[in-house]
């Protein structure tokens, strides 16, 4: 019996949510919370677009933890009802009571269990702080005043000393490692653990997953805020209905990351050009000797589930999660895991949910689970790179090379099935090779000149048409699941390497050692085989000759819906949240056209500002009374340069403090700079903000903002008041997931509309499958398209500009208090279809300025009001 299927179990949405950490939730934050309730009960799909600065994690947190609570609740009655419902019609009332009564007894004993194990961990973390803090006094008595040259004394990691400093921040850790770091001891009795006590105690749980670490990292404060409010009211609603209810306080939460990010292996991670998947695997192949000290045995089981326990004991991001098991001597990467089944809230980046080789290795099952997946706008892109394998020409070669080198050494001492999955490997790769060079000719010297780019973009079975004759007669999936099976990639490539160090005399401990973390280079060729294995209409091969010459070849889905599914049929419920989400339409048809429309739903609110904090311009008319437009032609056209140039100029006259610019490519913002360099109304506009280019590098980022924020507000006598202006790039580094509050961005302004470049071989093969797919939809009967509308091809290019433009919208706005003005520069956002797929948010707020000097106009009156008030 499922623990809902009882019509009487059936949750009701709350009027009221008691752990949401603030004395009265927005209106806005009650209607998506109560929304986002409905649909986790109700095991539905909704899209959700909250505007930055709307708390929207908070919210998120909030009704998925309030509905998890309650549904705990409901399974506790369901197991109740299970044993009355399995009694036989003989059984006596009173034996019936007593059985429910029994059942229940065991749950409660099962909860209370893992309850005490976390007090005894969150126990020995307050032991933790109070030596540290004893340590702290100890040395105060004995040590000088000036204690710098103590203070790095005590051969602490730095993953320690951040832990360290989590709860004693201003602590000097000297002296303390010694008494406060030892490894875990096993605190329970091993042979009291079984996988019966394990499985009992599994749980329903909610899969938050965000694109990137530290964006996750942002969860766990909210986290903390949702906990302690839920603390602070002591479960109330659940015991008012339910005086038998447990209401613990504290979410078991695990943060899932890499090895990269969790490796505590000091040799390996001093290892230079290791791969520490490879390193990793190749040590837990070994014997007990020479297996990593931080992994215990099987025998040793007990120590890992303490990590386990610790883990989950306090949330913990990323960071401390490393070092806390680095604290304790224990794997913290295989301690995330272990803490998946028991966590009520897991959170892990998009690869690790997407990808089904992730879920299997982590031990993720979806099934009846709740996903929440937040910055959603970046799920499509995501799902078609993860698809994506490349293989370049120079691998494939070197792949053959080893496989021929090892097959004539060792084919006399080889298994017949060895020497056989080999052979016809070796085909697959000479055929390859031959098919790519008689395509683009061999790779040039790097002294040679770079041949002109060119793609060529073929189905699965024109490609395997190519490859010849013996190729169609081989079955791939079975040589890829021999090289799977047998691992003998890593033993070809550790034989190759081996002579090519003896050749050069290199041989010793040092080079095996690494050789253990290298990729050998079958591994790429083995993706690439797993890609082809699964060809179907809705995958393209593509070969590619790049500007240096080089050649590859590379497998591409166009469909992102086949590996999304998996997700969405296994779980329960899946939230797909964002600041921005328009235009939803994309969203909807490229990800969930198999999903019964009844399942799906979404929800938009307004933003929390009042709207007077806002003002939306569509400037339709340059300074001259011209149309102003900036489609690619006009990028390169030096008058509409020189008038969008006068253009900014007034609007840095008009903008108090920072304004950001972005430009729909790089190319369009180079070819500005260097014209209004020559002009001088670049000089013209440093003479009334400071200015700043989005740098090159991804490293120099955070510099390029700092300066630029202290600019903001600094006083320069050369300028008549104090400003920055910051000119960035539409879909790169500063349009996504940065926070321009305040003064950092009183006016955004949008020149032009991003579209993608149509010459693009890849973007044309996939606006063609969009559209092939919804012609199909519409003989079956499953789609109708309305008169006058755009085909699936043209929707889709619309709306990855939109999405784009979107972003750069979003960056500011970021709180209730803040006011900034939004410009767009291109008479294209009047048309009626444009608008409509811009942020619900913006609302009947945007104006289209009909002249120029009403732009200016309406711009004046805005910052005067908001500096009045």
């Amino acid at each position: 019996m499922s623990s809902d299927s009882d019509a009487s179990l059936v949750l009701p949405t709350p009027s009221e949510f008691p752990s949401f950490p603030y004395p009265q939730p927005y209106q806005i934050q009650l209607d998506l919370m109560r929304h986002l309730y409905e649909v986790l009960e109700s095991k539905k799909i909704s899209i959700v677009e909250s505007p930055t600065g709307t708390g929207k994690t908070l919210s998120l947190l909030t009704a998925s933890l309030t509905w998890l609570r309650d549904h705990q609740d409901r399974a506790r009655k369901a197991h109740a009802l299970e044993v009355a419902g399995n009694a036989k019609k003989s059984t006596p009332q009173w034996a019936i009571d007593q059985a429910v009564a029994r059942k229940k007894r065991e749950l409660e004993a099962r909860e209370e269990e893992r309850e005490e194990r976390m007090k005894k961990a969150r126990a020995k973390e307050a032991k933790l702080r109070a030596k540290v803090v004893h340590m702290k006094k100890k040395q105060a008595r004995y040590l000088p005043s000036d204690d710098e040259d103590a203070e790095d004394e005590d051969g602490m990691s730095k993953e320690v000393r951040a832990l360290f400093a989590k709860y004693v921040p201003a602590l000097s850790f000297a002296g303390a490692t010694e008494h406060v770091t030892p490894r875990i001891e096993a605190s329970r009795n091993t042979s009291r653990i079984t996988e019966e006590d394990e499985e009992a105690l599994k749980c329903t749980k909610i899969y938050y997953a965000s694109r990137t670490h530290s964006q996750l990292s942002q969860v766990l404060p909210e986290l903390r805020r949702v906990d302690e409010r839920r603390a602070s009211c002591s479960g109330k609603r659940a015991r008012e209905e339910d005086d038998e209810v447990r209401y613990y306080t504290t979410t078991r939460a695990v943060a899932l990351g890499s090895r990269k990010q969790l490796c505590i292996n000091d040799t390996l991670l001093k290892g230079k050009r290791v791969d520490l998947d490879e390193a990793c695997r190749a040590m837990l192949a070994e014997k007990k000797e020479k297996r990593c000290p931080h992994l215990p045995s099987q025998e040793e089981e007990a120590a890992m589930l303490d990590l386990r326990d610790q883990i989950l004991a306090t949330p913990k991001d990323i960071e401390e999660l490393a070092a806390t098991g680095r604290a304790s001597g224990i794997c913290p990467y295989f301690g995330s895991r272990k803490a998946i089944d028991q966590a009520e809230l897991v959170t892990l980046p998009y690869n690790l949910l997407f990808q089904r080789s992730a879920r299997e290795a982590l031990g993720i099952d979806l099934k009846d689970q709740i996903v929440v997946i937040d910055e959603a706008h970046n799920v499509i892109p995501t799902l078609l790179s993860l698809s994506t394998t490349s293989l370049p020409l120079s691998q494939i070669r070197l792949s053959l090379a080893q496989v021929t080198t090892y097959l004539a050494k060792f084919k006399t001492r080889l298994k017949h099935v060895h020497v056989l999955s080999l052979r016809r490997l070796t085909v697959f790769l000479e055929s390859l090779v031959a098919c790519v060079e008689g395509w683009g000719g061999v790779d040039r010297a790097p002294t040679h000149p770079a041949t002109s780019p060119k793609t060529e973009i073929m189905t699965p079975n024109d490609f395997v048409s190519r490859l010849g004759k013996k190729v169609e007669g081989i079955n791939l999936l079975e040589v890829e699941r021999y090289l799977k099976a047998s691992r003998i990639a890593r033993k070809i490539s550790g034989y190759c390497l081996e002579l090519e160090e003896a050749a050069k005399g290199e041989e010793g401990p040092v080079t095996a050692s690494k050789r253990k973390g290298m990729v050998p280079p079958l591994h790429a060729v083995e993706d690439f085989m797993v890609s082809l294995s699964g060809m179907n209409d809705d995958g393209r091969i593509s070969f590619i000759r790049n500007a240096n010459g080089s050649l590859e070849v590379r497998y591409q889905l166009l469909n992102p819906e086949p590996n999304f599914a998996e997700v969405v049929d296994e779980a329960r419920a899946v939230v797909l949240a964002g600041g921005t989400m328009s235009p939803m339409s994309d969203v909807f048809n490229q990800l969930f056209s198999h999903v019964a429309a009844e399942r799906l739903t979404s929800f938009s609110c307004g933003h929390i500002i009042p709207s007077s904090n806002l003002q939306t311009l569509v400037v339709t008319k340059g300074p001259k009374g011209g149309p102003l437009e900036f489609k690619a032609e006009r990028q390169k056209d030096p008058v509409a340069i020189e008038e969008l140039g006068q253009i900014l100029f007034n609007l840095v006259c008009v903008t108090p403090k920072g304004m950001v610019v972005f430009f729909p490519s790089y190319s369009f913002l180079n070819a500005a700079k260097a014209a209004w360099g020559q002009s001088g109304a670049l000089g013209r506009l440093e003479g009334r903000k400071k200015i700043f280019f989005e740098p090159e590098e991804t490293t120099d980022v955070d510099k390029v903002l700092q300066s630029y924020a202290t600019a903001v507000h600094e006083v320069d006598p050369s300028r008549p008041k104090p400003g920055a202006l910051l000119f960035a790039v539409i879909g790169a580094k500063l349009s996504e997931g940065l926070n321009f509050a305040d003064d950092l961005a009183r006016s955004v302004v949008i020149v032009g509309m991003p579209y993608a470049n149509l010459g693009s071989a890849e973007l044309k093969e996939r606006m063609a499958y969009v559209k092939r797919l919804e012609e199909r939809r519409i003989r079956e009967g499953k789609q109708v398209r309305e008169k006058g509308a755009k085909d699936a091809a043209a929707e889709l290019y619309e709306n990855m500009c939109m999405n784009a433009v979107n972003q750069s919208i979003g960056r500011a706005i970021r709180h209730q208090g803040d006011w900034a003005a939004l410009v767009l520069l291109d008479r294209r956002y009047a048309n009626v279809a444009i608008r409509n797929k811009l942020p619900k948010w913006i609302g009947s707020g945007l104006t289209v300025a009909d002249t120029y000097g009403m732009v200016i106009k309406e711009l004046a009156t805005f910052y005067r009001l908001k500096s009045t008030t």
